[in-house]
């Protein structure tokens, strides 16, 4: 790690989950760095502080609660710069604490459904905590050798896995005409809705902007390379494919919700790609400032694998449509 990572201020967030799946929103107080937006309670560690050892004190200082550690789990760590100022937004998620959340420090709390909340209302450090918290662990990516012939039969896949729980699916049809892609997007955003369930459209932008809610846009490289903002409303998913470092820092950058990161393990499809492998995928996960799904070489079975090195989870086109006739 450089010495420019090393001077961040590392900073603990705990993310308290009820039991309606509602989470514990807190606003920063008049007189703060970013005052009046909300955050994810928690503080910084003190010299010599143990991380999770340091949000239990936090969580006790401000709400007044006894965070149960057993009933904790990571969630994401953010890197993140406010200016000059470096910080590492380390969230953990407990479902389980002693005592009811109070305001100790004079902040406002609110308890919200993390589908309601808007993410400009955030600290932007905290918004890809929000994006975490909604993102599923798993993302179906329709295979491309589909033909218009086979629409019929795509959509029946397609409502299969909803039922099954799939609940984000990238529409990557590159032998369709974009057109038919949209109008087959326009059935499915019907079809997800009572799900719950995002689709993403491969590279239309202009597609997803037409649709509205519920159709976002998986961005490919080259087109993340030339962005220098958000290209859809946040109420609109947008996902990237990424390959390194760099990527990922431009992913961060322009707003994204997500991003790919491939290939983690050798593929058919691109037998010349070297694969990254765990270990170089957890480092350039933990390194990034949004949620990353491993893609490549992996399955559906690799989920928790995926979440150990610090992955949102899985992606994958063949293995994730297995069990869908």
């Amino acid at each position: 790690m450089s010495d420019r990572a090393d001077s961040r201020m590392h900073v603990m967030a705990g993310v308290l989950r009820d039991a309606q799946g509602r989470v514990l929103l807190a606003q920063r107080p008049e007189g703060k760095h970013l005052a009046g937006m909300w955050e994810f309670p928690g503080g910084k560690l003190e010299p010599g502080e143990q991380p999770q050892h340091a949000l239990v004190r936090e969580l006790r200082e401000e709400l007044g609660i006894q965070a149960d550690l057993a009933q904790s789990v990571p969630l994401i760590r953010v890197p993140w710069r406010y200016g000059e100022r470096g910080l590492l937004l380390d969230a953990w998620q407990f479902t389980q604490w002693q005592g009811t959340p109070v305001s100790l420090e004079g902040q406002a709390l609110q308890w919200v459904l993390p589908s309601a909340v808007d993410p400009t209302i955030l600290a932007p450090a905290d918004r890809p905590i929000l994006q975490a918290l909604r993102l599923p662990s798993m993302y179906a990516i329709t295979p491309a050798d589909i033909t218009t012939h086979h629409a019929e039969f795509l959509c029946h896949r397609i409502s299969t896995a909803l039922e099954r729980g799939v609940r984000l699916i990238q529409l990557r049809l590159p032998q369709w005409p974009l057109d038919d892609v949209q109008t087959l997007a326009m059935y499915l955003q019907r079809l997800a809705l009572p799900y719950g369930a995002q689709l993403l459209l491969n590279g239309d932008i202009e597609g997803a902007l037409k649709l509205g809610d519920g159709v976002g846009v998986h961005l490919k490289s080259s087109q993340l390379a030339a962005l220098d903002r958000r290209p859809l409303p946040w109420t609109q998913l947008v996902g990237c494919s990424c390959h390194d470092a760099s990527e990922l820092e431009q992913a961060a950058r322009v707003g994204a919700d997500f991003a790919t990161l491939s290939p983690v393990a050798p593929t058919a499809s691109h037998p010349d790609a070297t694969p990254l492998g765990w270990p170089r995928f957890q480092s350039l996960a933990e390194a990034a400032a949004l949620p990353v799904y491993a893609l490549g070489g992996v399955t559906p079975a690799q989920e928790e694998q995926a979440r150990r090195h610090a992955g949102q989870g899985v992606a994958g086109i063949g293995a994730f449509w297995s069990g869908t006739p």
